[in-house]
């Protein structure tokens, strides 16, 4: 399970270090993909192998394909250095804005990667609707 919210910067090679607590959980390689609000979720290859299955029983039609072409056309499978940094696909730094500041929050089942000030933003919404 993955929890907490860390702030990171990226560094000049467009990557950045994952929170030493969720490496081991992530394993070497994980998949990322567009996530809702504009962050990115990222998913242990287990975890996302579990989902496919689930979106496979969607079927094709409706609403439920958008989102599954929405998730999967975005998806990519990234690899964890061995001090754990990660190099995100250029089109989905574009996709969340991800520039110097980051944060990364623990989403029970995945990670979501978010620009800083759109995560602040948005926590702060998060906190009047539920505090």
């Amino acid at each position: 399970m993955f929890i907490g919210e860390y702030t990171h910067t990226v560094d000049e090679n467009n990557r950045f270090s994952l929170p030493a607590k969720f490496r081991k959980e992530l394993g070497k390689r994980v998949v990322v993909t567009r996530g809702k609000d504009r962050c990115l979720s990222l998913y242990p290859t287990k975890t996302w192998s579990r989902i496919s299955e689930e979106v496979g029983k969607l079927g094709h039609v409706g609403s439920d394909e958008r989102y599954a072409r929405f998730t999967f056309s975005g998806a990519s499978l990234v690899e964890i250095d061995s001090i754990g940094r990660i190099l995100i696909p250029e089109f989905l730094r574009e996709f969340a804005d991800l520039k110097n500041s980051i944060v990364i929050t623990g989403v029970h089942d995945r990670v979501e990667i978010w620009n800083a000030g759109s995560w602040q933003a948005y926590r702060k919404k998060l906190e009047s609707e539920y505090a």
